[in-house]
């Protein structure tokens, strides 16, 4: 891996609730980093791994506040996945007040600069953290060997240990409330989705979003562009940019920046914002954002820290039905019974009488995936490797 510069942005709050800025350096510069070595979210989950070590009782409640840090692979910035998880982060400074101390870390590589940036925050006292990076997984688990005493939450990953949670989100249930809307007013029947690396959790989305385009428009098709990155601008812009002169007249992304939403906006189209609320930044363009909302996550394990009832060795997965997933500030300008019916399906993914991988799932060369009246689990989901009917291209391969 090349070297990288990283600043590190910290807050932390005494009882006066006063900020400190820190900052962290390391030689080389920044740059996208190799999906070997990156992204935030699941890939494929190899053979079932042995199972993980019973949990260790949790390390009984300290004295003084909790002081919790969070480490993020992109700039916080005002929109997008890492914004999100700070949202998170606030509201649960602002839930618990001095009872709890918190510091982040932004643009924090993926590798041995994990391990040296996760030490130092343990040496600053630091006893719960989360990664919110896919790619911080095998550091995260490598120092959570070493330090037996404290907790480690990874967000998207799929390995836990007597001190080490998974947490995750269903951002798959808010992009198939997409797809509806896009299949309703696309005018091109083309739509197109800037993807960020070709992983399970990608392409579920994609397929997501075509599956609900396909219950307005069966025959409606979707274009993907890829970036390799999860957060790049001017990658995301040109992206965007080659799906419109394609045809495409109304987008989706899995990338982390408003870029592709301002793209679209420019060229007068219509897009979705993700992982936050982008209706801001997408003007007349924006139709709704795919949001992860994780404050409710993170002020239930704090408060399990606090209390002494933190256990190791869990997986979470929230979406909709929790509300940590949803399709957020759709405009007035959709007609109001689209609207309405984008919100009977989300009832139904709420009470669990709809799912949206539930057989039958076919590739585009017919092959079944799914059987009929089967529902997908999460082994499934996250081995996905294919594209449904209607998505056109190849996928590229990992490397």
């Amino acid at each position: 891996m090349r070297a990288h510069l990283y600043t590190q942005k910290a807050t932390m709050h005494s009882d006066l609730h006063k900020r400190t800025l820190l900052k962290l350096a390391a030689a080389g510069a920044l740059a996208p980093l190799a999906l070997a070595a990156c992204g935030k979210k699941e890939e494929a989950a190899p053979a079932p791994a042995a199972p993980a070590p019973a949990a260790a009782p949790a390390p009984a409640p300290a004295a003084g506040p909790l002081k919790a840090a969070w480490i993020y692979v992109a700039p916080v910035g005002n929109a997008g996945w890492s914004f999100a998880h700070d949202q998170g982060r606030k509201a649960a400074e602002a839930a618990f007040g001095d009872k709890l101390q918190t510091t982040f870390v932004e643009n924090v590589p993926e590798g041995a600069d994990t391990e040296r940036v996760l030490r130092d925050l343990i040496n600053q006292g630091n006893t719960l953290l989360f990664g919110t990076s896919f790619g911080f997984m095998e550091a995260m688990v490598k120092v959570a060997q070493e330090f037996p005493h404290v907790r480690f939450e990874h967000c998207t990953g799929y390995k836990t240990a007597a001190n080490l949670n998974v947490y995750d989100s269903r951002f798959y249930q808010a992009t198939y409330l997409a797809g509806i809307i896009a299949g309703h007013l696309s005018r091109t029947g083309v739509l197109g989705y800037v993807g960020s690396v070709p992983i399970p959790e990608v392409l579920r989305n994609i397929n997501a979003f075509t599956l609900g385009a396909q219950t307005a428009n069966p025959g409606i098709k979707t274009r993907v562009v890829w970036t390799n990155s999860w957060f790049d601008p001017p990658k995301e812009t040109e992206a965007a940019n080659a799906l419109l002169n394609g045809g495409a007249d109304i987008l989706l992304q899995n990338t982390d920046s408003p870029a592709v939403i301002q793209a679209v906006e420019q060229a007068g189209k219509l897009a979705f914002g993700w992982d936050s609320d982008m209706s801001e930044m997408g003007g007349k363009a924006h139709l709704g954002s795919c949001i992860a909302d994780w404050s409710r996550y993170y002020k239930q394990t704090i408060q399990a820290a606090l209390d002494g009832s933190w256990k190791g060795g869990q997986t979470t997965r929230w979406g909709v039905p929790e509300g940590q997933n949803d399709l957020v500030k759709i405009p007035d300008t959709v007609p109001e019974d689209l609207r309405a019916q984008v919100q009977a399906v989300k009832a139904k993914m709420t009470d669990g009488s709809f799912d949206v991988f539930t057989g039958p799932i076919t590739d585009g060369e017919g092959k079944e995936h799914l059987a009929a009246g089967t529902r997908a689990d999460d082994a499934w989901m996250g081995a996905i490797n294919f594209f449904v009917k209607g998505v056109e291209g190849k996928i590229p391969t990992s490397n």
